[in-house]
């Protein structure tokens, strides 16, 4: 049996759960999201959700608890949602944001403007003395995450100075230089 998948998913106050031929939709506070299923099947009973599987298939394991997993994450995702921070480490480095435009300063020629997606709120810290960094906040934990990955893909941590756009808390491994 699946560790992950076993594990009941309890739907919090606020958040209604509708399940209609092969499709699951999660409404809350912060927002509503979709996902297609299969090979499993989805009870609920008194804010609980239960996922099993037909039989003790390869795929069908698989997907026990990767379903219960996404169901999880989109619960969590319109309840209290989803944030990512990402710190910019460089001398002259800098972001800045109007609306969804994020423009950044890492060094190249010219800056690199990035427009946002509208179900990602993007907010900008610059204080003196600190590096800068960038809060994504949204209800998607897929989108969220693949925007931060794209922003941290125009510049990733090198492992010399550690210079680049890293994620808050991330430790960049660092080599020795060459030996003189």
């Amino acid at each position: 049996m699946s560790r992950i998948g076993k594990n009941p998913v309890i739907i919090p106050e606020g958040v209604s759960l509708d399940i209609t031929d092969n499709l699951i939709t999660v409404k809350g506070k912060l927002g509503e999201l979709t996902q297609e299923y299969t090979a499993v099947s989805i009870k609920i009973e008194d804010n609980v959700v239960y996922l099993e599987r037909p039989s003790e298939n390869k795929e069908h394991k698989a997907k026990h608890g990767l379903y219960r997993a996404l169901i999880a994450n989109m619960i969590e995702g319109v309840s209290t949602g989803w944030t990512k921070e990402l710190e910019l480490v460089g001398v002259g480095y800098r972001a800045s944001n109007q609306g969804q435009k994020l423009d950044l300063a890492l060094g190249f020629s010219h800056n690199i403007v990035l427009n946002i997606a509208p179900e990602v709120k993007v907010e900008t810290v610059s204080d003196k003395g600190k590096n800068p960094i960038i809060k994504l906040k949204s209800h998607d934990k897929q989108l969220v995450g693949q925007v931060a990955a794209k922003i941290r893909g125009f510049r990733s941590p090198e492992p010399y100075k550690g210079k680049g756009i890293r994620f808050v808390g991330e430790v960049i491994r660092r080599k020795a230089g060459k030996s003189a």
